[in-house]
């Protein structure tokens, strides 16, 4: 067997385990994550993270095999070795760059939210001023 195809073969079995790994621990650790985010609505929650997960394989599985083709052929040992590294140095960082910009949107979603409760008085006004009365009225001026 050629080594371009023993190598492609170990690029496609490590890079899809390292994105199930890493897309089941996102889902697993990033639920209590997103049921905060979404007010405690644990459906919603897990709704989201699925489709999250969909969405996270969909583009790690379709960059791993974009980038499987290889221009050089693979001659010995250390040309699988060095092919093997870069690709999956790649992989990886894709994986970790996709992770960051995960978490950076689902931290903006929660602290609007964290925003919006803290604009909401404890408890409702009690009733209403008319305009222009109080201390911080502005001064009228008489013509």
């Amino acid at each position: 067997m050629d080594l371009t195809v023993v190598a492609y073969v170990i690029y496609l079995l490590i890079s899809v385990a390292l994105t199930v790994w890493v897309a089941r621990t996102l889902s697993r650790n990033g639920r209590v994550f997103l049921a905060d985010v979404l007010h405690g609505n644990e459906k919603l929650a897990d709704a989201v993270n699925h489709l999250l997960v969909v969405g996270f394989y969909l583009v790690n599985l379709g960059f791993v095999t974009l980038y499987l083709r290889n221009d050089d052929g693979v001659a010995d040992a250390r040309g699988l070795f060095e092919a093997l590294s870069v690709k999956l140095g790649v992989v990886l960082l894709v994986l970790g760059v996709l992770h960051l910009g995960n978490v950076y949107v689902l931290n903006k979603i929660r602290r609007r939210g964290l925003m919006e409760r803290e604009q909401t008085p404890p408890v409702p006004p009690q009733g209403w001023t008319a305009p222009g009365n109080g201390p911080w009225a502005a001064p009228t001026t008489r013509a």
